[in-house]
């Protein structure tokens, strides 16, 4: 039989629209399928699934080409007047300039390096304190004892959302981004708008009380969307409201994925854990093989803003493309050995971040948390193990774990 066969009809048969277990728990051979086979792959509702690293990184690269804009696909979706159509349509992440350019700039502005920089001390007082929890205990679940509790509060302190108050935000966030995955429950779709609007209606309430008594636009993201820039650009009522959700959105489950990935591919590659115990230096390219070999953001989307191409495949007007970044970054021909988990690996230039004007904003944020959550933690339960069976996320869009069972010793 031809060893090629199996491959040949896993690109054949594959339908972002139905997957099955197995894809879930590890998308990797398919990808490799079909960046092999069918790197452009065409879907059966006629979008384009693409896999291979260079194809995606032009469609990044052609902002005019290739929009994000996605009020023409999320309205069939969702339903053109319902709570989570309000929100992917509005949030900044699906949108082109000038609405895009205005929103980035003013989160960007309160993300400088300065301010990150202040972060610090409260992250690494935050991490330890978990882990002191941790060490009570002695077994522990990774993502609920440690790697989601990390951005939720780092996020909160941004809006600066009383800390009472932040219990629901991990739900409403789950439930919101679930709602983006390819094939939708009417379940996924019924918690997806519940959660929005129940997370709009405390933002009225957040934003009122921050307008009447404003915090430091350098430090609080919120303030600062409130009051806008000096030359006098300002988001309206519903850009203030959801581009706050797709903050906590954005800042929340990639880092949380990012942190539990991280630790548990350390786990599963002592090897490569005990180099780094060995040389703590590499702890920031260990962070981005992490983000490369397990990235947390595995699709991107864009629709094609005119006819044009992708390699030698024509593209119309109007055809959704789905940007693959789990595959680009496990493609050969950007990454040599791209199946082995190599922390010193040099150079890398993954996808995890996006690329081109829609680069995570976050980025440097989502990096220090990493840094400091994964590195405590190596350096504080060197010998730590996973003490049963991970159980992922049955997504295709957010990887990550649900649950990690950790034992320290």
């Amino acid at each position: 039989m031809n060893s090629a066969a199996p491959a040949v009809e896993l690109a054949r048969a594959f339908d972002l629209r139905r997957l099955d277990a197995s894809f879930y728990a590890d998308p990797y051979p398919v990808y490799d399928a079909l960046r092999t086979h069918e790197p452009v792959k065409r879907m059966p509702d006629g979008s384009l699934f693409l896999t291979r690293y260079r194809d995606i990184q032009a469609v990044y690269r052609d902002a005019k080409a290739f929009s994000s804009d996605k009020t023409v696909e999320f309205g069939p979706k969702y339903g053109p007047s319902t709570p989570l159509y309000a929100h992917h349509t509005t949030s900044l992440v699906f949108n082109d300039a000038p609405r895009h350019t205005r929103v980035r700039k003013l989160i960007a502005g309160a993300l400088t390096a300065r301010a990150i920089a202040a972060m610090e001390p409260g992250l690494i007082a935050l991490v330890d304190g978990l882990l002191d929890r941790a060490q009570e205990r002695g077994q522990f679940d990774l993502i609920d004892g440690f790697a989601s509790a990390i951005p939720v509060e780092v996020i909160g302190n941004l809006l600066d959302v009383p800390h009472d108050e932040r219990e629901p935000l991990r739900d409403w966030s789950l439930a919101i981004l679930g709602a983006l995955e390819p094939s939708l429950t009417a379940d996924q779709e019924a918690r997806g708008n519940r959660a929005v609007s129940e997370f709009i209606e405390y933002l009225k309430v957040l934003v009122k009380k921050r307008r009447a008594r404003p915090g430091d636009p350098q430090h609080d993201v919120l303030t600062r969307l409130i009051q806008g820039e000096a030359d006098g650009e300002r988001l309206d009522e519903a850009e203030l409201l959801h581009n706050c959700i797709f903050i906590l959105n954005a800042g929340h489950e990639t880092t949380t994925n990012l942190i539990g990935n991280g630790l548990v591919l350390l786990a599963a590659w002592p090897g490569e854990r005990e180099r780094l115990r060995r040389e703590p230096a590499l702890l920031d390219s260990a962070i981005e093989e992490c983000l490369r070999f397990e990235s947390s953001n595995q699709l991107g989307n864009r629709i094609a803003a005119a006819d044009t191409s992708i390699g030698d495949t024509p593209v119309a007007r109007g055809t959704p493309v789905t940007l693959c970044i789990g595959a680009a970054n496990r493609d050969p021909a950007q990454f040599p050995e791209p199946d082995r988990f190599d922390i010193g690996r040099e150079p890398n230039r993954h996808l995890a971040f996006g690329f081109g004007i829609h680069q995570c904003a976050g980025l440097s944020l989502a990096r220090l948390e990493a840094r400091i959550a994964i590195g405590r933690f190596i350096e504080r339960f060197p010998e730590y193990r996973v003490a049963g069976e991970p159980k992922r996320a049955a997504r295709a869009r957010f990887r990550g774990f649900v649950s990690v069972p950790v034992a320290l010793v």
